[in-house]
C-alpha cells in the first residue's frame, strides 16, 4: 500500500527564513519553491530540512548563480508538477500558457509572485500558490503550503505564519 508523500510548497520568501519553517515541514520528503527566493541562505537552509527544487523569480537576477530556471518541470511520487513563477490569474492564462501547460500536462502547477495564495483545481490541474513566507506585504497574509500525495492524487493546504 501506498503511503501519503508532503511536499513543502513555498515561494516569495525575498531572503527571509521564518523560524516557523522547520516546524510546518517537519517531516516532508521534499521542498518546492517557486521563486524570488532572495538569496542562497534561504535555499541551503530549507536544503537542511528536505532535498529542494527551486526556481528563479523576478527578484532573483544577479541573487542566484546560474542554474536556477525561471521555470521547471519535476515529476514527485507519480505526480507531474509543472512550476513558474510569474504566471498571471489561473482563470486568465494567455493563449502562450494555456498552450504551455497543454504540451506538458502537470497534474500540479505551483506558482509564485502575487504574494496572494490561491489552491484550485481547474480542470485535472491543481493550480498551487502558497502564497508569500517572506516579509509582510500590504494587507497579504503570509503563507506557504503542503502538498499531498496518495494514491496518485494530490491535495494541497495552504498554512499562515
Amino acid at each position: 500500500m501506498q503511503k501519503k508523500q508532503v511536499v513543502g510548497v513555498i515561494s516569495d520568501t525575498h531572503g527571509l527564513f521564518d523560524p516557523k519553517i522547520p516546524t510546518v515541514f517537519e517531516g516532508v520528503g521534499h521542498i518546492l519553491h517557486a521563486g524570488d527566493l532572495g538569496n542562497l541562505e534561504v535555499y541551503y537552509r530549507l536544503q537542511k530540512l528536505a532535498p529542494v527544487t527551486a526556481i528563479s523569480g523576478n527578484i532573483d537576477e544577479g541573487n542566484l548563480p546560474s542554474g536556477f530556471e525561471s521555470q521547471r518541470t519535476v515529476d514527485l511520487h507519480g505526480i507531474r508538477i509543472f512550476m513558474i513563477h510569474i504566471l498571471g490569474h489561473p482563470h486568465r492564462l494567455t493563449a502562450e500558457m494555456q498552450t504551455l501547460i497543454g504540451r506538458i500536462q502537470p497534474r500540479v502547477l505551483v506558482f509564485g509572485h502575487s504574494h496572494q495564495p490561491f489552491l484550485q483545481k481547474i480542470g485535472p490541474v491543481l493550480f498551487f500558490n502558497p502564497g508569500s513566507a517572506g516579509p509582510k506585504r500590504f494587507s497579504l497574509p503570509r503563507c506557504l503550503g503542503l502538498l499531498e500525495i496518495e494514491k496518485g492524487q494530490a491535495q494541497g493546504r495552504i498554512i499562515e505564519l
